[in-house]
């Protein structure tokens, strides 16, 4: 076991630093951070409008008038439909700080870039009609979920060349005395030409093809394979497996994978809120409401099943004191006292029901999706940090709720042996140590000092 745990340290903790180093999977990681308030927000006025249960549109009806829905869906859609702009501004701005130039301003051409590769107009087919038409306009199409891809390779592209230019000083010098505002907007001037011709250039040539714009050429060659891909239960377990073993050396393994796996899940989320928005059959099993509510629960390594055993069952002090102080934290999905107090990192003991426990998680999960027994995601960005029960019943309703209970208790089964073989081993250590103590200690009273 020490050889092959010698090998994956070797090998993971090198993978790790690379892709957690990596600026421009950073930036994709930090870029999507800037869009989550907002998303979390529009869904909650999204999950009003669709609360799941019965009676509940007449009540609100009663309360707002018939057409109260309608007005609910109003944020939620000002922040989904548009997504992929503030990712494409966010990305931008993340990598354009990491090189330490002026990341608004990098923003700024980041999201022209976008919009000189994506079509100005809507095509629809009149009713009564087959005829399609086409007019003039911003395609929400291509701002929400379908554009996602483009965009991020966009933002990373654009703000690249922009560092590149300015790093070669192809700028503008402005005299002394110049106000700084002044100065940066004359200094982006010829960074910022480049940039825009280099993308109106592609844009064009891609225009003489049959495709059209490169919008259709991403959509179709890239991002609708890669997610098919990752909407499958392999891809789901190998990233969880990476991720697990990942922290098992105390390296944060849901950075390192999420900043890989974590767009493909947001697309995946955003096309079942769309199918849920518009009453569609939803599409996708494995979508990040699934990952964050199906797989772990408190945290990786689904530890608060960990933790309630350690509560009810476990009898060494060292083991009892930790589970108090660790319950509500992991009942909202913090899990770090448990990673490193009791501790999983580098515990062999625990690394195989650190392991298996969310991989049995999403087997489970993914099957009963699979079969209709529960309801697939609705897509509604919850805060990970909702409670297991309540995070199930408001993404697949009472069946998610159910579903998550039984997952739960299932951890706590598996959990159970491997912490009762630690609890007793503490509770050996506990009782030497009170032993060594009690020999230490030396009764004055009933020494007899005139022996002396």
């Amino acid at each position: 076991m020490k050889k092959f745990l010698d090998w994956l340290e070797r090998v993971l903790t090198p993978m790790a630093k690379v892709i957690g180093e990596n600026k421009y999977l950073v930036a994709i990681r930090d870029g999507f951070l800037l869009s989550t308030p907002l998303l979390i927000v529009g869904s909650l006025f999204l999950l009003i409008a669709n609360f799941p249960l019965p009676q509940w549109d007449q009540w609100m009806s009663a309360i707002l008038g018939a057409d109260w829905a309608q007005h609910m869906a109003v944020p939620a859609n000002a922040s989904f439909d548009v997504m992929t702009i503030l990712a494409v501004v966010g990305i931008s701005y993340s990598l354009g700080r990491q090189f330490k130039v002026d990341a608004m301003q990098a923003g700024i051409i980041a999201l022209v870039s976008f919009f000189i590769v994506t079509p100005y107009y809507t095509e629809y087919t009149p009713e009564g009609t087959e005829q399609l038409i086409e007019v003039a306009s911003l395609p929400l199409k291509w701002m929400g979920s379908n554009g996602l891809f483009l965009g991020m390779i966009v933002a990373l592209i654009s703000t690249r060349i922009f560092v590149w230019v300015l790093s070669k000083g192809w700028t503008i010098k402005m005299p002394e005395g110049v106000p700084p505002t002044v100065v940066k907007s004359f200094e982006a001037l010829i960074p910022s030409f480049i940039v825009v011709m280099i993308f109106f250039v592609a844009d064009w040539f891609v225009s003489l093809t049959s495709y059209g714009s490169l919008q259709a050429i991403i959509f179709d060659f890239l991002q609708t394979p890669l997610l098919a891909l990752g909407n499958t239960l392999g891809a789901m377990i190998i990233a969880y497996v990476f991720l697990h073993f990942f922290w098992f050396f105390g390296i944060n393994g849901s950075s390192v994978v999420g900043a890989v796996f974590n767009p493909v899940l947001r697309a995946l989320s955003v096309e079942n809120l769309d199918a849920y928005k518009h009453g569609q059959e939803i599409p996708n099993i494995i979508t990040g409401q699934f990952q964050d509510m199906f797989a772990t629960f408190g945290g990786a390594g689904s530890t608060l099943s960990l933790i309630v055993v350690m509560v009810i069952f476990c009898k060494s002090q060292r083991i009892k004191k930790l589970s108090q102080l660790s319950l509500v934290p992991g009942i909202f999905g913090i899990n770090e006292p448990i990673i490193f107090g009791l501790p999983i990192v580098l515990n062999p003991l625990i690394l195989i029901p650190f392991v298996l426990v969310p991989t049995i998680n999403i087997i489970i999960a993914y099957f009963a999706m699979n079969w209709g027994l529960v309801p697939l995601t609705n897509g509604i960005q919850l805060p990970w940090t909702t409670p297991i029960i309540f995070s199930g019943f408001l993404v697949s309703g009472w069946q998610g709720a159910a579903l998550q209970a039984i997952l739960f208790v299932l951890g706590m089964f598996i959990y159970y042996p491997f912490i009762k073989v630690m609890d007793d081993q503490y509770l050996r250590e506990e009782a030497q140590a009170v032993e060594i103590k009690e020999e230490e200690d030396i009764d004055f009273d009933d020494f007899d000092f005139d022996d002396i």
